[in-house]
């Protein structure tokens, strides 16, 4: 007989690939080319739509092509060129500050290392997850961002509501390799069907899995 919890991971692998075989493509997420437009675009996305951040930097990229360019920025003129992200103020404070640290410290390069990642002004855990994964394609962990936050307690994949500890619940049950899909797949449905106020439950290829839907 299997244990509570191998029954638990098998429930979690399956709601993954249910989400895969869904959503063939995942997104729209932050575009980038490089780790530091990386970096600047998850700095950017706080309190902001992927969209519209993309439609910030298309133009943001051109004329800030390394961290020293960050560095060197005026404040005001950096406020200026990011204003549509909101919270700007405190955004270009924190671009200004990255460059500065990545110049000083790193060469104008972004670092390969979660722990340095979490130094620079901005960045969270789940800031510092997504870059390791995605520009580096090493699996830190789970980033849980709003919709994870929301999701995964609806599906029963954990008890807490407190971010940290979601991620930790969600990174015992999926492979380190599934963790950025995860993340993608879980905020492709929760922007799809599983939204805040009034999930689309009838619609939705997780409904015999699903705690919440099933009340």
């Amino acid at each position: 007989m299997r244990s509570v919890q191998s029954q638990e991971k098998a429930r979690a692998r399956k709601v993954l690939r249910r989400l895969k075989v869904e959503y063939k493509k995942t997104g729209p997420f932050v575009e980038w080319s490089t780790p530091l437009e990386l970096l600047v675009g998850t700095i950017l996305s706080a309190q902001c739509t992927d969209e519209r951040v993309n439609r910030v930097t298309k133009r943001l990229f051109h004329k800030y092509r390394s961290a020293q360019d960050y560095a060197d920025a005026s404040l005001e003129v950096l406020e200026q060129d990011i204003y549509q992200t909101g919270f700007y103020r405190s955004k270009a404070k924190y671009l200004k500050g990255t460059g500065a640290l990545l110049v000083q410290k790193y060469a104008g390069e972004v670092p390969n290392d979660f722990e340095a990642l979490l130094a620079f002004p901005g960045v969270a855990r789940k800031t510092a997850h997504i870059i390791m994964a995605k520009a580096f394609r090493v699996f830190t962990g789970v980033p849980v961002d709003t919709h994870v936050l929301r999701i995964a307690p609806r599906l029963g994949l954990t008890k807490h509501a407190e971010q940290e500890k979601i991620a930790k619940d969600l990174e015992a049950l999926f492979p380190k390799e599934d963790y950025l899909s995860v993340n993608e797949h879980f905020i492709t449905h929760g922007r799809a069907v599983c939204i805040p106020r009034t999930p689309r439950c009838e619609s939705c290829v997780l409904l015999d899995l699903c705690p919440f839907g099933n009340r």
